[in-house]
């Protein structure tokens, strides 16, 4: 059970019951970024040297995960703690087979109910607001006003404001600048309160057009050129989170803050052309899933170093609230890694759990009409089950054409190559169970056989 806190607002700040001052908080989000695709990760080519030093600096989950590979879905799970097919948010857009746009009455109203799910349950900006910290929103934020989620700052209009989809003035973030995140600091500072950031920035997305000085060795190493300046990117993302713990070095607030670093869903690179590759992004394989997560806080005493428990972002939730002594909702389906992260503890937990809904949703008000994909990874197994849920939009994305359970030794076969359902039937089945127990799912089909 967790220890109740003890608030005491005063001119030095607020602290916890320790009496240390309460941590300042920054999430980091990579936007469509392969687990690869970093130097501490073993990347060959991509040039990543401030994450490279964060994760020196941290301790790293390099099997991370995130529940459900699509960046709306994803990132509400950052905001609330909970799965999507439980927040309701399964994916970016109501489907517009089922919710026709030209009905522009009913669509709005779709995309506005769609919205107030956020209203479900705490969010992290809230929790935070209680104990008196301010908070601000930049980057993607698909919810809204930042406001709407609990945000006292931020650069988000949101939906039904004018191009209010998916971040609006949020996206220039990084890509034009940290001004408005530095002024928010100074901001804080001088209301001498502790503060939450969230930097969703829209790197390394598309559109892939990264400054000529970073595109150029990459270039010269012969690439193609859509490897190329998508390599770039990730260049000009890790840049920028440079630039942004400089913000907090250059006023003393490094070893007062908790970095969170996650990617919100991954991708793999198409060679041929401006877009991802099969098995990425939207996908429940690891190209789709997988990221390294980090914690990172001075202060806070931690372990630092490489740990090989599997996480996934749905634990980022409690483990924040923990260390900054805020209140905790109960029925939270994460776990508080804290006291892990400060012993080198081993997590105490079998298995992760994960879902993929189509990019469309077909039914506001049922998560399972447009189920794909439930998941689960048990230590070295991952077991992919495939539903017939409906797909509009991107259905080259979803093939669905294999017609078993799909069982794979990540430990030795990362990149998925080799089915083992078939040789490992009991496997199979006890982790189906598993899923069953974790989501029971009534109405969808599982399109694939046993045999």
């Amino acid at each position: 059970m967790r220890k109740s806190i003890i608030s005491i607002c005063l001119l030095s700040g607020v602290l916890t019951l320790s009496g240390q001052k309460s941590p300042n908080v920054l999430y980091i989000i990579s936007d469509d970024q392969a687990w690869t695709d970093y130097g501490f990760m073993g990347h060959p080519q991509i040039k990543t040297p401030h994450l490279d030093q964060l994760a020196k600096e941290s301790v790293l989950f390099e099997r991370g995960y995130v529940p459900t590979a699509l960046c709306r879905p994803s990132l509400v799970t950052l905001t609330n703690g909970h799965y999507a097919h439980k927040h309701g948010v399964t994916g970016n857009d109501p489907s517009p087979k089922n919710y026709p746009s030209e009905n522009k009455e009913i669509f709005a109203q779709k995309k506005a109910q769609l919205i107030s799910y956020l209203d479900r349950f705490d969010t992290l900006p809230n929790l935070l607001g209680e104990r008196g910290y301010l908070s601000h929103q930049s980057g993607k934020w698909w919810e809204g006003n930042f406001k709407h989620g609990g945000f006292t700052h931020g650069m988000t209009r949101g939906f039904p404001q004018r191009g209010g989809r998916h971040g609006d003035d949020g996206l220039k973030i990084g890509r034009e600048g940290l001004k408005p995140i530095e002024d928010f600091v100074d901001h804080a500072i001088e209301e001498n309160k502790p503060f939450f950031l969230w930097y969703g920035v829209f790197l390394p997305h598309t559109p892939h057009n990264p400054p000529e000085r970073l595109l150029k060795p990459y270039k010269e190493m012969g690439l193609p050129i859509s490897i190329a300046k998508y390599y770039a990117n990730c260049t000009w993302f890790d840049e920028t989170c440079g630039q942004l713990i400089d913000i907090l070095e250059e006023r003393n607030l490094r070893d007062d803050t908790i970095i969170v670093y996650v990617t919100d869903n991954g991708w793999i690179q198409n060679p041929q052309k401006n877009g991802y590759a099969p098995r990425s992004k939207q996908t429940p394989y690891e190209g789709g899933i997988r990221t390294p997560i980090m914690f990172s806080w001075p202060n806070g005493k931690l372990k630092n170093g490489s740990r090989k428990d599997v996480v996934s972002s749905i634990d980022l939730f409690p483990t924040v609230l923990a260390a900054t002594g805020a209140r905790t909702p109960k029925g939270l389906p994460g776990l508080n890694l804290l006291e892990n992260l400060k012993t080198e503890r081993p997590i105490k937990r079998e298995e992760i759990f994960g879902e993929s809904f189509a990019h469309d949703i077909a039914d506001i008000e049922n998560p399972e009409a447009s189920l794909l994909f439930r998941w689960t990874i048990e230590g070295k197994w991952k077991l992919l089950l495939t539903y017939d849920g409906e797909v509009n939009r991107y259905k080259s994305t979803h093939p669905r054409k294999e017609k078993r359970p799909q069982l794979f030794n990540l430990l030795k076969d990362p990149h998925e190559k080799k089915n083992l359902a078939s040789q490992n039937p009991k496997v199979v089945t006890r982790l189906a169970a598993k899923i069953e127990q974790w989501w029971p799912v009534k109405e969808r089909k599982v399109i694939t056989s046993w045999q």
